[in-house]
């Protein structure tokens, strides 16, 4: 009779799926080896390296002689009144505020030209939304460092542009506040079509008879925006924030390829005005060959963004499944 005899008990079937002696079969585990391995030598491994090294005085000076110190880097890059917290204090708030900013003004610019593409009377809209999407195609290194040309202080074609409106030229990325901006605006030009693709396959999943009863009732088009379109759209996007939050926490080539996490800090070397903590724990590490301070953001980065992560899943609820 066949394991899978539907007249069999469910029990049944399970033990004819079993190997000699009620064992399970080790085959299945023998066909998914190959990606366990994978996985636990070049995720799982150098992540418990990364965290043990964090433990440890590992630099340039400890280099075959490092010992074990517990959590004094954690302690030293917290503590306010230690020259290292110089690194991870500013930094941190700004990988917070560039991560905030950078997910909302991104979601928000998708959702409008979403909005606006997705009106029936706008012939062209697929060829809009094809040139539009062009940012998205491209490598972001070849994008990245086409701005950083373009927004040179001295020949950039941004500052030739504003000379001729007689404006002067803009230290985009020399000055602290200027090379913030620049890193907003560049990161929203790099990521707003993958937005505006999210809220249009979201928008035109609704079905035009709201629209039209909408109409008939008396609604403008701001209570449609309101009451179905926003509805809708955040049901389905908001799924998809959450790991963009986490993307734009470690959004490592929008900050170093444009701007090498530069303008210097006058009081400290090891991180700039526009580092985030991914690039931060990237120069201490191959730059200046502090790999305890390295692997200890890293590891602080990583609990963050997974602390973060969890709490937006529990209260946004975002993906449960709904029967």
């Amino acid at each position: 009779m066949a394991a899978n005899d539907p007249s069999l008990p469910t029990k049944a079937r399970v033990r004819k799926r079993r190997g000699p002696r009620g064992g399970v079969q080790w085959s299945a585990y023998g066909y998914i080896s190959p990606a366990l391995i994978t996985i636990a030598a070049l995720s799982l491994l150098p992540m418990f390296y990364t965290i043990y090294i964090s433990f440890t005085n590992w630099s340039a000076l400890h280099f075959m002689n490092y010992q074990f110190v517990g959590l004094k880097n954690y302690r030293d890059l917290i503590n306010p009144s230690n020259p290292l917290s110089a690194i991870f204090i500013p930094t941190f708030i700004w990988t917070l505020v560039f991560a905030f900013v950078t997910t909302v003004v991104n979601y928000s610019f998708g959702l409008f030209v979403a909005v606006v593409l997705n009106n029936k009377n706008i012939k062209e809209a697929s060829l809009y939304r094809s040139i539009l999407i062009i940012p998205w195609a491209v490598p972001a290194l070849i994008s990245l460092l086409s701005w950083q040309g373009l927004l040179n202080q001295s020949y950039g074609e941004v500052n030739a542009l504003l000379h001729i409106f007689g404006i002067p030229p803009v230290p985009w990325l020399v000055d602290p506040f200027w090379a913030r901006v620049s890193v907003l605006m560049v990161n929203l030009w790099a990521s707003f079509p993958y937005m505006m693709t999210v809220c249009t396959g979201a928008l035109q999943s609704i079905s035009q008879e709201l629209f039209e009863a909408a109409g008939i009732d008396g609604a403008t088009w701001l209570q449609k925006f309101r009451f179905i379109s926003m509805p809708g759209v955040w049901r389905v996007s908001l799924p998809l924030l959450i790991p963009s939050f986490a993307f734009s926490f470690n959004n490592f080539n929008s900050v170093y390829l444009l701007t090498g996490g530069g303008p210097a800090r006058t009081d400290t070397q090891f991180a700039g005005y526009t580092d985030i903590l991914a690039s931060a724990a990237y120069k201490l590490t191959l730059t200046f060959n502090r790999y305890d301070l390295g692997a200890t953001i890293s590891v602080i980065l990583f609990l963050i963004v997974g602390v973060i992560s969890f709490l937006n899943m529990h209260f946004t609820r975002a993906f449960e499944e709904v029967d």
